[in-house]
């Protein structure tokens, strides 16, 4: 296109708005536009990224045209970054290396705008009439993603009379009909009045449209409000960059849609939000702000508790689920299930999940639930659920007729990938139910083939389910009849804690005087600082940080702990055959590398060891140790844990010592004895 062209294209077809866009874009996004001029590809869509807090210090007016009027300037603005492009493609240093692009599409990031605020920002059930037309921006689960479709955006017609041309664009409140006007649009001095126009061939400009639905999450709502969901047109662009479980922030311009017409059902408009700009916060989410000055308190914590590094741990575990007293071991089993290990692949892509899952199992009232509860306010993602309100489908994926075409909806399982899951009384789950889930603990992919539909969706979730037993719980039974539990499932727990109330005078004495506030606080000034150091946020910060910083590997000196102990376990296993499996190995390095990071550490001493092993111990029905912990409700915290942890210790590797097939650790145990065993890095 030479000068004369351009100049004549200036001043009769551009509006006068475009004009001062056109002006913005040289100013601000030169570098955006020149990169689109250099690419290749002439039939691409391409986005042209604006934030909107810097147009609004720029140019405050035309900030405020496109909040209130989007409709209009979305458009003028994707014609002006074409027609700037234009511009940019004449200049002498570019002539003739690019190639002209006709679509280039604006989008706008509201992040860190004043359209975060809650008027233009509202959440999905909030949202009205009044927020229709404007610019708005809502947050919410992907729970639906359609296929994507091809959609006829525009087409250009011809007067007839004075052959003025004129593109129409088709409404999608009346389901993509296209509405030609009564009479010839064309300004003129004169006015045309022509009524007959034809469809220009080859001038049908057509798009990549995808349906998705967002539901809001169900973390920020009240008790008892049901979670609202709305349908988000996703076009171009922005097709097929999220998937079903992602969160997500999307800015667009509300309309509404004519449901489809069906016999004797109603004719209604559903809301739908035309999505101009989409942002994916699953890595934001996970992301949690860790200020340098917080990882040096981690850093000085540690430092302090150097000679005694388990009354730091208890520390820290005093700070979970600080409303229920003592219940140190179920404290530590769930400390150690929301860190994890390690996954490991091996050469020929084989994964080893790194998360932990851990079954709860026990009397009423011994805050089984309290603790899912809390599990799930110190993860990033979570999902609660009860087994007797989730079938197969809820917890896995639905698939959902849709306008006459099949499409999946995500699940629970799939809806807290790469977070956690809680199901409460999972007990009163059906049996095929259960074993849906079988797949998503072990391999943490969710197979698929419905209604034509065959895919794998990934689930790496923790589960944390919490059941009551079977009647009275009777300890001379294997756990698989007092949990009416299959074999299979309970193998794939880590952890079985068993909560048994057992009547104990001493016991009931204390926490009476606990819950009444009677008991007196009896720790020093330093570890009262530390106890208060400890709250919900700085919990959720820690185990955020150990487990992107460290990557524990074992040492000579756990794996032979962890091997004899096995060992041991495989040959007295006659009651817990179920849960004396090759997963069991998997469980012990897997604990082992969770308390290492939970210590702060990247190597797995014989401490995590042992303490995974203790772990593992107090899940069993019938030990084959001595039961050196007693019933897991009734564990407090002891007031010098290191030195209980050398007793344990000793005890533990005297039995380990019966192990034939070990002599050496026999003389490593003898050489060195408990005292130095407890030499522990930090």
């Amino acid at each position: 296109m030479n000068k004369t062209t351009m100049s004549s294209l200036e001043t009769d077809n551009i509006p006068v708005e475009v004009t001062s866009i056109l002006d913005y874009l040289a100013a601000y996004h030169s570098d955006q536009l020149r990169s689109i001029a250099l690419s290749l590809d002439p039939k691409i869509h391409y986005p042209l990224f604006i934030e909107f807090a810097e147009l609004l210090d720029a140019d405050p007016a035309l900030a405020h045209n496109v909040y209130y009027k989007p409709d209009k300037y979305l458009r003028f603005f994707d014609y002006a970054a074409v027609l700037a492009q234009k511009e940019v493609l004449r200049d002498s240093i570019f002539h003739g290396k690019g190639v002209e692009k006709k679509f280039i599409h604006v989008r706008f990031n509201v992040s860190g705008s004043p359209l975060e605020f809650p008027e233009a920002f509202p959440s999905i059930g909030r949202v009205r009439v009044n927020h229709r037309k404007i610019l708005l921006t809502l947050k919410g689960t992907v729970i639906r993603s359609g296929a994507v479709k091809m959609y006829e955006g525009e087409r250009t017609y011809i007067c007839k009379k004075c052959k003025h041309m004129f593109p129409v664009h088709p409404e999608l409140e009346t389901r993509n009909s296209v509405t030609l006007p009564s009479i010839c649009p064309s300004q003129r001095s004169i006015p045309c009045q022509g009524t007959n126009f034809q469809n220009v061939a080859n001038t049908t400009v057509c798009h990549d449209y995808q349906e998705i639905k967002i539901q809001e999450s169900t973390q920020v709502l009240g008790v008892g409000v049901i979670p609202r969901s709305i349908l988000v047109i996703l076009m171009d662009d922005l097709v097929d960059i999220v998937k079903a479980g992602d969160d997500v922030i999307v800015t667009g311009v509300l309309t509404a849609k004519w449901s489809p017409d069906l016999k004797d059902v109603r004719c209604d408009l559903d809301r739908v939000l035309i999505a101009n700009h989409v942002r994916r916060t699953n890595e934001l989410k996970s992301d949690i702000d860790i200020p340098n000055d917080v990882i040096m308190k981690f850093n000085q914590f540690w430092a302090d508790f150097k000679d005694t590094p388990l009354k730091g741990r208890n520390a820290i575990l005093q700070g979970i689920c600080p409303q229920v007293f003592g219940l140190f071991t179920v404290k530590l089993a769930v400390a150690l299930t929301l860190i994890g290990g390690v996954q490991h692949v091996d050469a020929s892509g084989t994964k080893v999940r790194g998360e932990s899952h851990l079954l709860l199992v026990g009397d009423p009232g011994t805050g089984k639930s309290q603790f899912l509860k809390f599990a799930a306010k110190l993860s990033n993602r979570s999902v609660i659920t009860t087994g007797l309100g989730s079938t197969s489908a809820g917890l896995t994926v639905t698939a959902v007729k849709d306008g006459g075409e099949w499409m999946l909806e995500a699940g629970a399982l799939v809806l807290a990938d790469g977070g956690l899951c809680c199901i409460d009384e999972f007990d009163s789950m059906r049996e095929h139910d259960r074993a849906t889930i079988h797949e998503a603990m072990e391999q943490q992919t969710i197979s698929v083939a419905k209604a034509g539909l065959v895919t794998t969706l990934s689930t790496r979730t923790i589960v944390f389910g919490a059941t009551n037993p079977k009647g009275h719980y009777d300890p001379d039974q294997p756990l698989s009849v007092n949990t009416t539990l299959s074999g299979p499932l309970l193998s794939r727990f880590d952890i079985v804690l068993v909560l048994l109330d057992t009547k104990n005078p001493e016991w009931d004495a204390v926490v009476s005087s606990h819950i009444l506030a009677e008991g007196e606080n009896k720790r020093g000034e330093q570890d009262e600082d530390w106890a208060e150091f400890w709250s919900l946020p700085m919990l959720r910060r820690y185990i955020h940080y150990v487990k992107g910083h460290f990557k524990p590997t074992l040492t000579k000196e756990a794996e032979k702990v962890i091997s004899s102990y096995y060992q041991l376990q495989r040959r007295s296993a006659t009651q817990n055959a179920a849960r004396t499996t090759v997963r069991m190995l998997e469980s012990l390095i897997r604990l082992g590398q969770a308390h290492a990071r939970l210590m702060f550490r990247n190597e797995v001493t014989k401490l995590d060891a042992i303490t995974a092993i203790l772990c593992v111990e107090s899940s069993m029905t019938t030990s084959a140790i001595v039961d050196s912990i007693g019933n897991a409700l009734h564990s407090n915290f002891t007031e010098e844990p290191d030195q209980e942890y050398a007793k344990q210790e000793q005890l533990i590797l005297e039995k380990l010592r019966s192990v034939d097939e070990f002599p050496d650790l026999n003389d490593y145990c003898l050489q060195s004895g408990s005292h130095n065993c407890m030499n522990v890095k930090v």
